[in-house]
């Protein structure tokens, strides 16, 4: 399946190489972006709904909740193209896709916000707090998985 993905992805690749970017901006431009939307925008979003859920303070916790609410969204829409640009950035370099254990867990990651986003998008099953413990749990769970997916990036980086 990587092999006839890398063959579709082959145009575009083309596209980008004949650009003449800089290797170090072709090999290390995926991290560094991903990086910046994990650790920034990721972080202050998990940290902005742990402290809606807990800050005694309701005008606090209704702010927090609002930031997580807007920022979320746009962490997973940003990895969700950092993952079609890791893909790509690998087919520009003329190596394997799929099969580390930095896509494999990727493609957890991605799944399970989407999990996430879509407990929160039905409203929690009616506000249930069970719900709302369960994405504020598989939320924390998620972001240790991005943390072991990091070092897998840098190891994939290191060993290409």
């Amino acid at each position: 399946m990587g092999t006839n993905l890398s063959e579709m992805l082959e145009p575009i690749a083309q596209f980008f190489r004949s650009l003449n970017l800089p290797e170090p901006i072709v090999h290390w431009g995926h991290p560094v972006m991903m990086g910046i939307v994990v650790l920034v925008m990721g972080g202050y979003s998990a940290w902005a709904g742990w402290r809606g859920r807990l800050a005694e303070d309701k005008e606090v916790a209704l702010k927090n909740r609002a930031d997580h609410r807007k920022l979320m969204p746009l962490v997973v829409l940003f990895m969700t193209l950092g993952a079609t640009g890791g893909i790509l950035s690998l087919v520009m370099q003329k190596k394997s896709i799929l099969e580390s254990p930095h896509f494999l867990t990727g493609m957890v990651v991605l799944g399970l916000l989407y999990l996430n986003g879509a407990v929160s998008l039905a409203g929690f099953g009616g506000n249930k707090p069970g719900l709302r413990l369960f994405h504020a749990y598989l939320g924390t769970a998620i972001a240790g998985i991005v943390l072991l997916h990091g070092v897998f990036g840098i190891m994939l980086g290191l060993s290409i």
